[in-house]
């Protein structure tokens, strides 16, 4: 009885505070995201080794190059965001109207061809959607400024984090299990992190030129869309296909258009998603596609769109760190795709 209460007191906190902890999540995913691109950048930059195989470029030089070259990345994306995606969502924004109106045209026609009759209340409200997307985003960008400040304190907290690790008095057992299961979530987040967003990037990419070359009117907004749902596990995938494909139903005049957006967005998404994706992340995360899709629920129901596209790293930290503890290995278990979980007694 007192694990319930404790579990609701938990979600009625996060629930609470979530005007607090999204930002921190945001700056948290940014900062992850930053130091993955820039141990990427390490690894390609050259070394330019002596004969006796030390490198001649000091340690401190690369860290500095590397984080410079993934500020440059990040902020190249923003930049586009900014002058390129944002008016054309705007444009989009604006032609809503007009949308909810070829809409209704085209559900009619869709009634008279099938003889079904449809109650055209149950049909989306595409201002309305478009007017709560736009007014989340609002909210979302009085928060930047905390974001900013979040991520400025993390960057300068990083150099002495593990120094605050060890400065805690604890057991050599206790102090190297702490120091694995951080270990093991900092790695894990990274490599998630960093390859979800080569996959939605790649995937964001192919698609701006397959619907450049089909003709879809903003295929960089949904591009962009794409690259921002294919975060979301499933769901975003889903949504990632029939959002252009719905727009093409109703924005075009024939059936090529929304035939052809539908047999490429759901081509890239088998690829990218359903052949990639799980080669590449499947060392990374061993956990249940059930387990996923209940956490998405969860999240989503808790904070929203933001909490699904924070479900998957907020559950390979619980993974990770329930496994390394007796009396919740059996929710690790639980989580895991075959049950094989990483050893306990390993750290012993």
């Amino acid at each position: 009885m007192s694990n319930l209460v404790f579990f609701i007191a938990l979600v009625f906190l996060l629930w609470i505070g979530r005007s607090l902890f999204i930002p921190l999540l945001f700056a948290t995913f940014l900062w992850y995201l930053l130091n993955a691109i820039a141990a990427y950048y390490r690894k390609i930059m050259p070394c330019y080794k002596t004969s006796t195989g030390a490198c001649k470029i000091p340690t401190k030089l690369y860290n500095i190059a590397s984080g410079f070259l993934s500020f440059a990345t990040v902020g190249g994306i923003i930049y586009l965001f900014a002058t390129q995606i944002e008016p054309m969502l705007a444009e989009l924004y604006n032609s809503t109207p007009i949308l909810q109106q070829k809409l209704f045209i085209f559900s009619n026609y869709i009634a008279e061809k099938t003889g079904i009759k449809i109650d055209m209340n149950l049909i989306p409200n595409l201002p309305q959607i478009a007017e709560y997307i736009g007014s989340s985003l609002a909210g979302f960008a009085t928060s930047i400024g905390m974001v900013i400040i979040y991520l400025i304190f993390m960057f300068v907290e990083q150099s002495s984090f593990n120094k605050k690790i060890d400065a805690i008095p604890l057991s050599k057992i206790k102090a190297k299990k702490l120091r694995y299961i951080l270990n093991s979530i900092d790695e894990n987040m990274k490599k998630y992190l960093f390859t979800k967003t080569f996959i939605s990037a790649a995937t964001g990419v192919c698609a701006y030129i397959l619907l450049s070359i089909i003709g879809l009117e903003y295929a960089s907004v949904w591009a962009f869309i794409i690259f921002i749902l294919n975060y979301i596990p499933t769901i975003g995938s889903i949504l990632a296909c029939v959002l252009p494909i719905a727009f093409a139903l109703i924005s075009g005049n024939t059936w090529h258009l929304p035939l052809f957006t539908a047999i490429s967005l759901i081509a890239l998404e088998i690829i990218f998603g359903n052949i990639i994706d799980p080669k590449l992340t499947g060392k990374t995360l061993n956990i249940s596609t059930l387990a996923i899709l209940i956490n998405l629920v969860f999240w989503g129901m808790i904070w929203g769109p933001t909490g699904m596209f924070f479900s998957v790293p907020i559950l390979v930290a619980i993974y990770i760190t329930t496994a390394q503890f007796k009396s919740t290995r059996w929710i690790a278990t639980l989580l895991s795709t075959d049950g094989k979980i990483p050893d306990e007694t390993q750290l012993d």
